[in-house]
């Protein structure tokens, strides 16, 4: 097992800086491609033997560090009692949105185990097969929130922001729901196997720092408690967040995750004795390769000072990125990092 990625998130010394990507097991590989061919969305999110395939697809084709689950955030608040769709066009749409109590009292807190047994099956599955660490992962309460109320996704999140300042209570209400699931399934993961986990919050960079103390921070910090006793590094990607970073080091988490709107150095003073994982643009993969390889020398210079670093994308890879592209990434981090 290489465990690199482990040893960097406990902020152990390792042989080289270890790198994997998020959203690698995706749209922009030619073999996820085949999969999705004959499945939607959703039924390959529920379908282990073909999770297994794509989440393993970079480990194998990249040489990546990690492996991450393939699933989807959302994959919980269907399991909570929200009808959900993937549109081609539109992403995910919750035809019932959630901005009442009465609609908030038709939510479930799911036995993870039971309701979203193929996530747990995915996950034993790759522990047999994988020879890199599995990480798992589930959408932050207030970045799930948002899904719920607005119905999908928002450019500039009116109904949520509405809710929080117009009926705080209904909010919090919301969020502590979304909160005891999440616990629960991320503790099945945990038991299921998985080595690290991940919380993404993918929208909470719409939060001023004290809308973020008040509405989301608190929410993280009791998932990350409630992690604790399983052992397992615990990261927490704020998107947008670099406004946040003196906040975000109180999660509980053990890794921070960066963006690139924020030179990692200077993140790094701002998280002391934490890890960090970033933070290269995803677009930088466009990059001519001299050029490229020039962006994650600096990059992993300046990230010396970290007391762990694991060298990933600021957010998502693209999908129009050429997978080769991903490789000389990866290839890059591993050759000029190596001590």
């Amino acid at each position: 097992m290489n465990d690199t990625f482990l040893k960097a998130c406990r902020g152990e010394k390792t042989a080289y800086t270890p790198i994997w990507i998020m959203r690698q097991a995706g749209r922009y590989l030619p073999d996820y491609q085949k999969v999705r061919e004959n499945v939607t969305f959703l039924e390959l999110c529920k379908t282990p033997e073909l999770c297994v395939e794509v989440t393993m697809q970079p480990v194998d084709l990249l040489g990546v560090d990690a492996a991450i689950l393939f699933s989807d955030i959302l994959i919980l608040m269907e399991a909570m009692g929200a009808t959900l769709q993937f549109h081609e066009g539109r992403g995910p749409i919750f035809h019932h949105t959630i901005r009442d109590q009465v609609a908030l009292d038709r939510l479930i807190v799911p036995d993870a185990d039971e309701a979203t047994w193929f996530v747990m099956e995915t996950i034993r599955l790759l522990r047999k097969e994988l020879q890199v660490p599995l990480i798992g992962f589930a959408g932050a309460p207030f970045t799930c929130a948002t899904y719920l109320i607005e119905g999908g996704s928002s450019k500039v999140f009116w109904e949520t922001k509405k809710m929080m300042y117009r009926e705080p209570e209904l909010f919090h209400n919301l969020m502590a729901k979304i909160t005891d699931s999440t616990i629960f399934y991320l503790q099945a993961q945990a038991r299921a196997g998985a080595q690290a986990l991940q919380l993404f919050d993918s929208w909470v960079g719409i939060l001023g720092p004290d809308d973020f103390a008040e509405f989301a921070l608190p929410y993280v910090q009791r998932i990350m408690a409630a992690l604790k006793p399983y052992d397992v590094p615990l990261i927490y990607f704020a998107n947008n967040g670099a406004t946040l970073l003196d906040l975000s080091v109180t999660s509980g988490a053990d890794v921070i995750g960066l963006d690139w709107r924020i030179p990692i150095g200077e993140a790094i003073k701002k998280v002391g004795g934490k890890a960090v994982q970033g933070n290269l643009d995803p677009f930088a993969l466009l990059l001519p390769k001299d050029r490229l390889r020039e962006r994650i020398g600096r990059l992993l210079k300046d990230a010396e000072g970290a007391h762990g670093h694991i060298f990933n994308l600021g957010h998502g890879i693209h999908q129009f990125t050429p997978p080769e592209q991903a490789k000389f990434c990866v290839d890059t981090v591993h050759e000029l990092s190596s001590r």
